[in-house]
């Protein structure tokens, strides 16, 4: 809800991990049981656009539908059982999106910073070059790719429930490899050498790893919105993650059953980023495309402002 120009209040929120693309590697369709998990979530979403009388929106959907060879057909049945009419976004606006989304938290005193969201079927990254504060951060993407690689689609490949130490090498080996492809082809590296980076990523696998090095009991999003954690603090929390079997990931508040064989998939990504880009500083984000669709519609509206670097224009009030 806006609030005063360059502001918006969160009145009322929902997420629900639906593993849209569950299987999707092997057979190119979207399952019907992953269909209807997402149906039953999306009539949610749909009930709590009419009872708050929502007039403009937009509605996108992501790798799992660009993907699928059923992807435009599950969209027409969306709209058909709630009224909901998704548009699939191609990776570039994605990418742009999450930049968008998630850009203030950059450092003001950083030279450049890679962006980076893991999903449940891809990963996007992006490299922002700082030039003048007061331009978007989408006019200081100097590079961006999309791989195919999520949580979803890694814990197919390698499995995510039992993962010792040689899997999660495995895991992030294959995911380096088609990194590094990127970061040869943009040239990356010279930006390491010569300037101060950070990373920033946005993603449940972030906030998780942030919540466990806190030994938060329960999830808290103002806890860990905008924290930064060492390097030496992110291989701290991997180890201790490594440590623990399935069941135990699933008894952790900030992990939960649901997610339990995802979070090393997730950490996987992570760390084959982290060691194509070494960074003493990661700047977690519980942000990014939700809220970059929202300010576009804002700006649209004129009625968002561009947030310096570093800060934040939200307000949370439930």
């Amino acid at each position: 809800m806006p609030q005063q120009k360059g502001r918006f209040r969160v009145v009322d929120g929902f997420s629900r991990i639906v593993r849209l693309g569950e299987g999707m590697s092997a057979s190119g369709r979207l399952s019907d049981a992953a269909m209807e998990r997402a149906l039953e979530a999306l009539k949610i979403c749909a009930d709590k656009l009419v009872g708050h009388n929502i007039t403009r929106h937009r509605l996108i959907a992501t790798e799992a539908c660009r993907q699928a060879e059923n992807g435009e057909a599950f969209l027409d049945r969306v709209r058909g059982m709630t009224g909901m009419k998704l548009e699939i976004i191609n990776r570039e606006t994605e990418a742009y999106l999450a930049a968008e989304g998630c850009g203030a938290l950059i450092d003001r005193k950083a030279d450049a910073a890679v962006l980076f969201d893991i999903g449940g079927g891809s990963s996007e990254l992006i490299l922002v070059r700082r030039g003048s504060h007061k331009a978007p951060i989408s006019d200081q993407v100097a590079a961006w790719t999309s791989l195919p690689i999520g949580v979803v689609t890694l814990a197919e490949r390698f499995g995510g429930r039992d993962v010792d130490p040689a899997r999660f090498e495995a895991m992030v080996g294959y995911v380096r490899e088609r990194i590094e492809q990127f970061s040869e082809r943009e040239a990356l590296g010279r930006i390491w050498q010569r300037g101060r980076v950070h990373l920033l990523g946005t993603s449940g696998t972030v906030t998780t790893l942030a919540g466990i090095h806190l030994g938060l009991k329960r999830y808290e999003r103002r806890l860990v919105d905008g924290l930064w954690m060492r390097s030496t603090e992110i291989d701290t929390t991997l180890q201790q993650l490594l440590g623990m079997d399935f069941h135990g990931r699933a008894a952790s508040p900030c992990i939960g059953h649901e997610r339990a064989d995802l979070v090393m998939p997730g950490c996987a990504i992570l760390e084959a980023i982290r060691r194509t880009w070494p960074c003493e500083r990661l700047r977690v984000a519980d942000r990014g495309l939700r809220e970059g669709v929202l300010t576009q519609l804002m700006a649209a509206d004129n009625a968002w402002l561009p947030a310096k670097p570093g800060r934040w224009r939200r307000n949370y009030r439930r």
